[in-house]
């Protein structure tokens, strides 16, 4: 009886430890990350080291705040890449109210662990947008039937595995059409409507997510909120990877590249339009890059170029400036919204690049026309000094340079001479005295 007695009171006190040692631990942090704009190498590549991130910080949730009018679709299969192979749950949230979560925002919702949406916002219009450049000729209607039916397959099978409504979501990339946040609710579209980020944490406390196989219990209620801010690497990637930004680094790199070559030494314009240069390849080839288009840009900065020294009286130069221009208007392969090129800045370039090789043709014809002011022949006329005590051919100073020189008397050491003709590679010279008589012999 008395053991009986202790084996209850024991286990009332392991218990009675077990909750307040529970009570008493820190609860795993909730990660906030937010994607504001659209969605491209930038943001896609913030996304996913976020994801990253939590899982190895152990983080028991992240949340992903969308606000973005679309993306690109290989920035959005990289997040939603991330987000199916993540052991950390993520739910998506549309806000705050008025934003959307159209195009790629919608994949991105349909992926996620928990979808959740504000009042006021809406989400759809998954169509996949025209490739091409504006004002391009629409892709052929097969070209346009597979992108569309790859699209479709794609956010019904992210429907599919989350248990979300796909017949909706076949409609969205076939006919464009779009929820707001109580419609997407009653077509099980997404999970929940809240307010803000802290409601949606604090509603899914205690909720039950399946996670690569696993079932996990959220304990959200007073856990810490980290919201992580895009870094230095993020920042510059958003720099670097808008098409205007990478055409003008282009430009200044080229340009910067052909000046240190036509001024050995002058090493600035070398260092700034090799780092430019760089830069922008390396921003481009994150971008949907139309090669044509990167290949006559180049092919009219040549042209541009070439004008400075041939003598093509402007042809080679317009040429340039026509390739320039039709090249960077084709240079991305999207009509999203910022990603494009402006007619403007467009133009800008062209007309720098245009005035630029104005100044140089200038340049080389002034030098051409200037009289030659080097040479052996240039010398004649000129005052050497010799360096030696000589009886017929030494040494002297002439024009800065050392120079053999015959004279017809002995010469000495520091002894001013005037050079009077040349003999091969050896100057004749006569002391300044004897030359001023007219005593040469």
């Amino acid at each position: 009886m008395l053991e009986r007695v202790l084996r209850l009171l024991l286990a009332a006190l392991l218990m009675a430890c077990g909750s307040l040692a529970a009570t008493a631990a820190p609860r795993a942090s909730v990660m906030l990350l937010t994607i504001d704009g659209p969605i491209g190498p930038a943001s896609a590549d913030y996304v996913v080291r976020g994801i990253a991130r939590a899982a190895k910080g152990g983080s028991q949730l992240v949340i992903v705040q969308i606000d973005t009018p679309g993306g690109l679709d290989l920035s959005m299969r990289s997040v939603i890449k991330a987000i199916l192979t993540s052991p950390v749950p993520v739910a998506s949230f549309v806000g705050p109210s008025g934003a959307r979560a159209a195009s790629a925002g919608t994949y991105i919702v349909y992926a996620s662990h928990i979808a959740a949406m504000a009042p006021g916002t809406n989400l759809g219009a998954a169509t996949p947008v025209q490739i091409g450049a504006p004002g391009a000729p629409p892709l052929t209607l097969a070209l346009e039937r597979k992108a569309v039916n790859d699209a479709a397959a794609y956010l019904r099978g992210l429907a599919q595995m989350r248990g979300r409504n796909a017949e909706w979501a076949d409609r969205s990339v076939r006919e464009g059409v779009s929820l707001a946040a109580d419609d997407a609710l009653k077509e099980r579209v997404i999970d929940l409507i809240v307010p803000n980020v802290a409601a949606l944490a604090a509603k899914l406390d205690g909720a039950n997510v399946k996670v690569l196989g696993n079932e996990l219990t959220l304990q959200t209620a007073g856990a810490p909120l980290i919201k992580v801010e895009p870094d230095t690497r993020s920042r510059l990637l958003t720099v670097i990877t808008n098409p205007s930004i990478a055409l003008i680094l282009m430009s200044i790199g080229i340009y910067g590249l052909l000046f240190e070559f036509m001024s050995p030494g002058a090493v600035a314009p070398g260092v700034i339009g090799a780092i430019c240069l760089v830069l922008a390849l390396y921003g481009l080839q994150l971008l949907p890059v139309n090669y044509a288009g990167l290949a006559l840009i180049l092919l009219g900065i040549t042209f541009m170029i070439a004008e400075s020294f041939l003598p093509s009286f402007g042809t080679l130069g317009l040429g340039g400036i026509a390739a320039f221009v039709a090249g960077a208007l084709i240079l991305v392969d999207t009509d999203l919204p910022d990603y494009g090129i402006s007619i403007w800045l467009v133009a800008t370039v062209a007309i720098a690049s245009a005035l630029l090789m104005a100044l140089t043709v200038n340049v080389a014809l002034r030098s051409r026309r200037r009289a030659i002011v080097s040479g052996i022949d240039n010398l004649i006329g000129t005052v050497a000094e010799m360096l030696d005590d000589t009886e017929r051919e030494g040494w002297a100073n002439a024009g800065g340079e050392t120079w053999r020189v015959a004279s017809a008397v002995p010469l000495r050491r520091g002894q001013q001479v005037r050079i009077v003709g040349r003999a091969g590679p050896i100057l004749d010279v006569a002391p300044i005295d004897q030359y001023t008589k007219g005593e040469l012999p």
